[in-house]
């Protein structure tokens, strides 16, 4: 997947923790991590910037399972008392 992000010129990819589910990755997600990718990356570079996001978020989603944060409605997951950031967008906006 991050071979695939960096030829066709995607300027994001990331890691998510979910839950898991019958079929291949399509559990309720719990957290993601957003991984901008900037035009020097490679494949094996972006790999090594998600996978340090991925020593964050799994612990962090452990964390809150152990802690009875996460609460299921369907799919969609709610952790209790969490903060929720904005969307970063990539390159940076300028003013204007």
């Amino acid at each position: 997947a991050q071979k695939q992000a960096v030829e066709f010129g995607a300027k994001f990819s990331g890691a998510t923790v979910h839950f898991v589910s019958k079929e291949l990755d399509n559990g309720p997600v719990i957290i993601q991590a957003v991984v901008p990718i900037t035009p020097d990356d490679t494949h094996e570079s972006l790999s090594e910037k998600i996978l340090k996001w991925e020593h964050r978020i799994y612990p962090q989603a452990i964390k809150w399972f152990c802690e009875g944060r996460i609460k299921l409605d369907g799919r969609k997951v709610i952790v209790e008392n969490a903060k929720y950031g904005e969307i970063p967008v990539n390159p940076a906006l300028e003013d204007f």
